[in-house]
């Protein structure tokens, strides 16, 4: 398998290289999610075809967490994640903000639940109580 003129330049697309740094699961998955606003590169909203060179910064949000990158190396490949994880650092700031979040779903994680589904006693005074704050 050859590689690309692009990749000897050490240039590579940003929908590949996401999909190449195992940041999301499939190529479609990291290109529905540049289109979807929930990537950008270097401070700016980016399109799937734009280039990525080392020192790129990507900020990303997967699920519930924001990630900030560092391209350190670009690669067109998918490969095993030990490879996968030499292509980027996480920055200081995006690894104690993750850990702030962390630590926040924790503290919130002994909140009271209710025992169970509302009977139907608990269901006239739900509704009760929501046709007074509409009122």
């Amino acid at each position: 398998m050859t590689s690309s003129p692009a990749a000897e330049d050490g240039v590579v697309r940003a929908d590949v290289w996401l999909w190449a740094a195992r940041m999301y699961k499939t190529r479609s998955i990291a290109r529905q999610a540049i289109d979807g606003g929930k990537v950008d590169l270097n401070g700016h909203a980016v399109k799937p075809a734009r280039s990525v060179r080392a020192g790129d910064v990507f900020e990303l949000t997967r699920g519930n967490e924001r990630i900030e990158v560092r391209v350190l190396a670009v690669s067109e490949r998918r490969g095993p994640a030990p490879d996968a994880a030499l292509l980027y650092v996480e920055t200081e700031r995006s690894i104690a903000r993750r850990q702030a979040e962390v630590a926040l779903r924790r503290q919130h994680a002994g909140a009271p639940r209710p025992p169970g589904r509302p009977d139907k006693q608990d269901r006239r005074l739900l509704q009760r109580l929501k046709k007074s704050i509409r009122d």
